[in-house]
């Protein structure tokens, strides 16, 4: 018998990772970049719990991320609760309670680390940053294009290249299949071969809608190409509602984005097990993981609601790299006010704890671009001189 060797102290479990400098420095100052633009178009930030009792987060809404979910029972009351894998369920909670009575539209922002199962962008991925608005009330193009105008905006602020924005409309595709009676392994067989984008699979189980669903699958591209395939394709009065709004939620969101870089792919579904309109995935060019997600769905208490939720760990690993503050190594004994001075101006500043017989020497093994001097600064030689 053999004893297990001690734990390695940085060990962590699997999908989890420490932060370090200055990545988590960069991070932070995304996020509240982030959450900055959002508050200049009136989303007001809440901040809700990591952990919620069970019954409560994953209902409504919060039901399609169940099997996402850790959980753990309250020492205290013997109650199982959860630990939010997804933020937006908590905001259409605290909408529908604490805020039920403040006037609509409401517009929430939030950002947070969410637990979950299996990450969407990464399946390492088990803790994750989200930050996200949502726009609780109104049930129109116009809603629907500002959550993806500002998503746009905050992704331009962060210098993010090649954005695109993918939408879709998971009722199109059920109000599709409803209108055949299709068997429930029918059904099943068909929405694999939509899942999976395989036109010769929908060909063989779409029956007298395979038609249709083939020329709505090879349609998914640039925009105003998938709008006209949909435009001219026969689809029953239940799906043309939805044709419709799709495109007026294109033509709302050009006339408030000029130029944004928006395709749609009529018959995706995927992901989207809650939401009841418009949906959008976020993607820079050549990237394969989401920068976002989000869409329109129905907020507790059945009221009309959209939002997006961005990804800032992500973000940050396609965005530029963020400047750092450059740091000035203040000797012992200096006035205070200089390095009151040097702080105001956007400089980080490092003081010495006691006497150093070459604060030069000092300045560079801790990473000082600079030493203050006199109340001047000179550069470190060998130093970065910028972040």
């Amino acid at each position: 018998m053999t004893d297990d060797p001690p734990l390695n102290p940085a060990l962590l479990p699997a999908g989890f990772v420490d932060v370090l400098p200055p990545a988590a420095e960069a991070e932070a100052s995304g996020l509240e970049t982030l959450m900055r633009v959002f508050a200049t178009h009136g989303y007001d930030r809440v901040s809700p719990p990591l952990l919620e009792f069970e019954e409560t987060m994953l209902t409504g809404s919060g039901a399609a991320v169940a099997e996402q979910t850790f959980r753990l029972m309250d020492p205290d009351t013997r109650r199982m609760m959860a630990l939010r894998p997804d933020m937006t369920p908590q905001i259409a909670r605290i909408a529908a309670t604490r805020l039920a009575h403040e006037p609509r539209p409401l517009r929430l922002s939030y950002a947070g680390a969410c637990v979950m199962m299996g990450g969407p962008a990464r399946d390492t991925d088990r803790q994750i940053l989200q930050a996200g608005i949502e726009l609780i009330g109104p049930d129109t193009p116009v809603a629907d294009a500002e959550i993806v105008a500002l998503g746009a905006e905050a992704l331009q602020v962060l210098g993010v290249p090649h954005v695109s924005f993918d939408l879709t409309m998971p009722p199109l595709t059920t109000a599709l299949l409803a209108t055949e009676g299709l068997t429930p392994t029918a059904r099943s067989a068909l929405l694999r071969a939509l899942d999976r984008k395989d036109a010769a699979a929908v060909a063989r189980h779409g029956g007298a809608l395979a038609p249709v669903l083939t020329e709505l699958l090879h349609a998914a591209g640039p925009a105003h190409r998938a709008l006209d395939v949909l435009s001219r394709v026969s689809l029953p009065d239940a799906a043309r509602v939805h044709s419709d709004r799709l495109a007026a939620t294109v033509a709302a969101i050009e006339k408030r984005v000029p130029g944004i870089r928006l395709t749609v792919d009529p018959v995706e579904f995927r992901g989207w097990q809650y939401h009841t309109g418009v949906c959008v995935s976020v993607y820079a060019l050549g990237r394969q993981e989401e920068l976002g997600r989000g869409g329109r769905y129905r907020s507790n208490d059945d009221e009309p609601a959209c939002g997006l939720t961005l990804r800032p760990d992500v973000i940050l690993r396609v965005a530029p790299p963020r400047a750092r503050r450059m740091r000035v190594f203040v000797p012992w004994g200096m006035d205070p006010r200089v390095g009151q001075a040097l702080r105001a101006q956007g400089y980080a500043t490092v003081a010495a704890l006691g006497e150093i017989a070459d604060p030069a020497a000092e300045a560079h093994r801790l990473g000082c671009a600079f030493v203050a001097v006199g109340g001047k600064l000179e550069p470190v030689q060998g130093a970065a001189q910028a972040g």
